[in-house]
């Protein structure tokens, strides 16, 4: 349980924390490259591939062309052509659908919860250009005052710059804001080299280190905006 005593706004990560690829990557991978002929791809495999691209990254600055060499390496000795060349720009105007991602169950019940107790919120994400109108279609964006995405400020966590600069736009101290992720990298040391209070989420996972197994266990105290 995180207790929000003293805490006047919470910033939330979206990938992993609010809403998730649905079936999942692999799966949306297969379906836009059997649509170009590039057919009987397991989604395991895909997956498995793309877990590992993504562990193995540097530095990712999450643009098309940085995701177009992601996506590559996913696809290496599975197709003749890399997708770079043939099927990318489907795949990546199929995610900014969406119809190829879930929220999570605990998602709405927790913003509803806190916003109706006046909990000042905000979006502070490693993202594209995508994003802003996938929140709008998510019918998610309403919950927060500002959307803070690495791709409009320049630099990505855990790079103390993006919460520098979400601290700024909310007003507040970093000592102030919750920042919630799922990234031990990205969220929690970032957000604690930044001077936020920060919460790991690990839903389906036992908990060994204090991380959350639903945002359902965020916690408000009468007085959390004194």
């Amino acid at each position: 349980m995180i207790e929000l005593a003293g805490i006047q706004a919470i910033t939330f990560d979206v990938g992993g924390t609010l809403i998730e690829p649905w079936p999942s990557v692999g799966h949306i991978y297969a379906e836009v490259a059997a649509h170009y002929d590039v057919k009987d791809l397991a989604p395991e495999t895909l997956n498995r591939n793309f877990a590992a691209a993504w562990r193995a990254k540097k530095n990712f600055n999450h643009t098309r062309d940085g995701w177009a060499a992601l996506v590559d390496e996913t696809f290496t000795n599975l197709v003749v052509e890399p997708p770079s060349r043939t099927f990318f720009p489907a795949l990546y105007e199929r995610f900014a659908d969406a119809a190829a991602w879930r929220v999570f169950d605990d998602v709405r019940p927790t913003l509803d919860r806190l916003r109706a107790r006046g909990v000042r919120m905000a979006v502070l994400s490693n993202w594209d250009e995508r994003l802003h109108p996938l929140l709008r279609e998510l019918e998610l964006d309403d919950y927060f005052e500002t959307l803070v995405v690495s791709c409009d400020v320049g630099f990505a966590k855990p790079s103390p710059v993006i919460f520098e600069h979400t601290a700024r736009k909310l007003g507040l101290p970093p000592s102030a804001i919750l920042h919630v992720g799922d990234s031990e990298c990205e969220d929690g040391v970032g957000s604690r080299e930044a001077g936020f209070r920060g919460a790991l989420i690990a839903r389906g996972k036992k908990s060994s280190n204090g991380a959350l197994t639903s945002l359902g266990e965020l916690t408000l105290s009468e007085g959390h905006t004194d």
